[in-house]
């Protein structure tokens, strides 16, 4: 009972120290994560993806429209 009573004690003041360096500029704070960008998200591939649908040629007509 003794052991967890210090080991919570321990760990409070170990994340009050960490709250009052961070509020005073001494350890820099996480900002927004930037996460890698997919081809989905990349405006220059999906540029040069339409400008590659636009010229291919269909390949099969559609049979309504005859």
């Amino acid at each position: 009972m003794k052991f967890l009573l210090i080991v919570i004690l321990l760990a409070a003041a170990i994340y009050f120290t960490v709250r009052v360096i961070q509020r005073r500029g001494i350890l820099p704070q996480r900002g927004p994560e930037q996460r890698p960008l997919g081809p989905d998200d990349d405006p220059d591939f999906l540029r040069d993806l339409d400008r590659k649908r636009r010229r291919r040629k269909p390949e099969d007509p559609d049979p309504s429209s005859s």
